[in-house]
């Protein structure tokens, strides 16, 4: 995870956080203030929200005083319900709750649609089992589910669950289907700059609404994306000394100090 918080991404985490809040469209003039924040310059927030109207992630509107604003659409209310799931509910993650299978096959003159499936699979934490096989946590059916529908790929994807029965043992075959170095390796990176800033507001640091906005929103986009590079697999499957409870601890610390004081800033 190299820690680049581009104004794209800040803008999604901000809606994520605190734009859903809102009913109606959040002014163009407010998410200037409120990316300027955390280092955002105006151009690149608008140019950004220009690139998301275009992705149909938000849509244009009005607020009640006439001003000129972006609404979240249907289908990114839905992509952030989807991954508060994750980013703010994990479960306990247990063995007995087996796997989900995703097998597809892509017609030779449709192969362009091959790497959205697999791009789109590895975003959503799956690993690589065989060629066309990928498999995932079960837990994690609903969500595929919903992003195949959305990005009308479904018809090319068969979804299936069960259970993992050999010939290698499970936790020898996970280490084969994920890259499981490379995302200690993020967990790692994220508690490199983000417990520090915890620390910082451990020892008692004066809480002011600005300050705790701009830590949650760089600390929440970073650990956006750690909950899709990591499928959030069982204790047993996973190599001793694993930082992913470490980061996750780290996280749930700073959203539960920072949050609400953050949207005392974000409202104003």
């Amino acid at each position: 995870m190299a820690e680049q918080h581009t104004p794209r991404s800040l803008i999604v985490t901000y809606y994520g956080a605190y734009g859903r809040e809102s009913a109606g469209s959040v002014p163009v003039a407010a998410l200037v203030r409120l990316l300027g924040a955390v280092g955002v310059d105006a151009p690149s927030v608008r140019s950004s929200v220009s690139r998301l109207k275009r992705r149909g992630f938000l849509v244009p509107g009005r607020t009640e005083e006439g001003a000129a604003g972006y609404a979240l659409s249907p289908e990114a209310r839905q992509l952030l319900d989807d991954g508060d799931r994750r980013i703010y509910e994990p479960p306990a993650p247990r063995l007995d709750d087996g796997w989900v299978l995703a097998v597809f096959s892509v017609p030779e003159p449709e192969r362009h649609k091959r790497h959205l499936l697999r791009s789109r699979l590895a975003r959503l934490g799956f690993g690589t089992a065989a060629p066309g096989v990928w498999i995932a946590p079960a837990r994690l059916y609903d969500e595929t589910r919903h992003t195949l529908e959305r990005m009308h790929l479904g018809s090319y994807v068969d979804l299936f669950r069960g259970d993992h029965l050999g010939f290698t043992p499970t936790a020898e075959a996970v280490a084969r289907w994920w890259d499981l170095a490379g995302i200690a390796k993020q967990h790692e990176e994220f508690l490199d700059l983000h417990e520090p800033v915890l620390r910082s507001w451990q020892a008692g640091r004066t809480v002011t609404p600005q300050d705790a906005y701009r830590d949650y929103l760089l600390a929440l986009d970073s650990w956006r994306q750690l909950p899709y590079a990591d499928p959030g697999l069982p204790a047993e499957l996973l190599p001793e000394g694993w930082p992913g409870g470490r980061s996750a601890a780290v996280f749930g610390e700073l959203h539960a100090r920072l949050r609400e004081a953050g949207a005392e800033f974000a409202r104003s």
